[in-house]
């Protein structure tokens, strides 16, 4: 309770912020419409919540402290906005308590290094220095002949990656090379990757198998590096050891400790990560409603994952979307408090393991799934919402063109409605209630370099967050939202006829895929 306690305290020290757009004449009669334009562009919450929920509580790893810290802080908010809310497990998963990591490069000359334990990684021995000597994986005939080496990774830190000869992005080496340079070193860069991933081939083993037989046969921890092809940028994904650490590198370097460990040159590494393993804890969706005044049993729901990976503080991915959302219900309970349909939130938890949080929702919850008008669900990053699919429902085509025609043209302009869309098998959490045929939408947002430098990183961090961007689409969250549940006639549920594929296969409506409701 002290850190809930004390993250609500910033959020009410910085209601001062207004994030305002100036004043701006909005082109709408619609008055609800006005005070919500009013609210999120002039006294926009977006940069307190989000601040407090990237910096303060952090990232937000399945089964860690940090995500039942979310959970219970966005309780604890709506509570205090006057909506109900609740926190609804779905399962259990492994918890898991990050600690401090320190690399360290110690021969032949003394270096800190940057990088980070993976996810679910075992730390050092009580969280002590193991010092070792480094050593690469060699490129053997095959599987017999790496089965015969094996026994010499006893007691040294293992590499697993390919190195790079440059960790410049393409874009920069275009920029400033001359042809025959960006040819070079574009075809070095492909070969080494190559010549690498044929490495690993002929041991027999992949990137799940490989490190837990390196443990087995004594290896004292194991390093990786998953470059992201920008300036100092990694991914950071999850440790596949049980008994010794996995630490991902820069690509920097990482490179450095490899050069040395294949020239001979005596590397050795100092690595301290501490790490706790608590067991099977309960795992839970944060809910939030507003109840229907005419149509109860009638549902609009807004949606995003709340979990991230946790190299980094969760910020475009999808603290971005948990606080469009967030922000959305602020603006609705205030502007609009009896709405005709009920409106709910979902702020989901293990999407990153497989939309598990959404899909055990929907699974559970065949009422809210049936009575569906509308879904509105935001996952990829800052940018301002520029593209929405009627997700396979031809006749809700409509219905959202109606909607999106009423809104202002400064919300509006520069967004692709497409029509009729196709249904999403996966990737985000509107596919857990595409699959059952409920119509749900994804609002894809403006790049903003997601991909390479924010999805899945060391860099996604509070800093990266475009405010500008996140106002816009709360304002239009909630203005979508209103009008969805103003709607006179429920939305259409018919599905398209599905393509034929380019190999000229007849597409099928995506199935439904089983939550994992425990760590597998």
């Amino acid at each position: 309770m002290r850190r809930l306690t004390s993250t609500l305290a910033l959020v009410a020290a910085a209601t001062a912020f207004s994030a305002s757009a100036g004043a701006q004449t909005l082109p709408v009669n619609d008055p609800i419409l006005r005070q919500m334009w009013a609210e999120g562009m002039e006294r926009s919450q977006t940069w307190p919540l989000m601040q407090v929920l990237t910096d303060s509580i952090g990232p937000r790893l399945t089964g860690s402290p940090g995500i039942k810290s979310a959970n219970d802080w966005l309780v604890a908010m709506y509570t205090r906005w006057g909506i109900p809310a609740r926190n609804e497990t779905y399962g259990t998963w492994m918890n898991w308590r990050r600690g401090t990591t320190h690399i360290d490069l110690m021969a032949p000359r003394v270096r800190s290094l940057e990088g980070t334990m993976l996810a679910w990684s075992p730390g050092t021995p009580r969280g002590q220095p193991v010092t070792a000597e480094t050593i690469l994986i060699p490129d053997l005939a095959d599987s017999a002949a790496f089965r015969a080496w094996l026994p010499a990774v006893r007691g040294k830190i293992v590499l697993v990656s390919g190195a790079l000869a440059s960790c410049r992005p393409l874009s920069n080496i275009q920029e400033f090379a001359t042809p025959a340079t960006l040819e070079r070193m574009r075809t070095q860069r492909t070969e080494d990757q190559q010549a690498w991933g044929r490495r690993i081939q002929k041991s027999g083993l992949n990137n799940t198998t490989l490190p837990r037989a390196l443990e087995e046969a004594g290896a004292v921890a194991v390093v990786t590096s998953q470059w992201s092809n920008g300036w100092g940028v990694n991914k950071i994904f999850q440790g596949r050891t049980t008994r010794v650490p996995t630490v991902e590198l820069s690509c920097e370097d990482y490179g450095l400790v490899y050069r040395l460990t294949d020239r001979n040159q005596g590397a050795r590494l100092r690595i301290a990560a501490d790490a706790e393993f608590v067991g099977e804890q309960p795992v839970f969706n944060t809910l939030a409603e507003i109840r229907g005044s005419e149509k109860p049993n009638e549902y609009v729901m807004l949606s995003a994952h709340l979990d991230s990976w946790d190299g980094s503080s969760g910020a475009t991915d999808n603290a971005t979307g948990t606080i469009t959302m967030l922000e959305a219900m602020r603006i609705l309970k205030l502007h609009y408090p009896n709405p005709k349909r009920t409106i709910l939130v979902g702020h989901w938890n293990g999407e990153e393991q497989g939309l598990n949080g959404s899909r055990a929702f929907a699974a559970d919850n065949p009422r809210v799934v049936a009575g569906l008008h509308a879904l509105f669900n935001q996952d990829n990053g800052t940018g301002r919402v520029v593209n929405v699919s009627a997700s396979g429902f031809p006749r809700a085509s409509a219905h959202l063109a109606d909607y999106f025609s009423r809104l202002p043209s400064e919300l509006t302009s520069g967004i692709t409605l497409g029509f009729p869309g196709s249904p999403t098998g996966g990737g985000t959490d509107h596919a857990s209630f595409v699959c059952h045929g409920a119509p749900g939408f994804g609002l894809g947002s403006l790049g903003w370099e997601y991909g390479t430098y924010t999805w899945h990183t060391n860099r996604d961090t509070f800093d990266k967050v475009v405010f500008d961007e996140v106002m816009r689409n709360a304002t239009l969250t909630a203005m979508l939202v209103y009008l969805a549940s103003e709607d006179p006639v429920t939305m259409p549920r018919d599905r398209r006829v599905m393509p034929t594929s380019p190999q000229g296969n007849q597409l099928q409506w995506p199935n439904c895929g089983e939550p994992a409701r425990a760590t597998r």
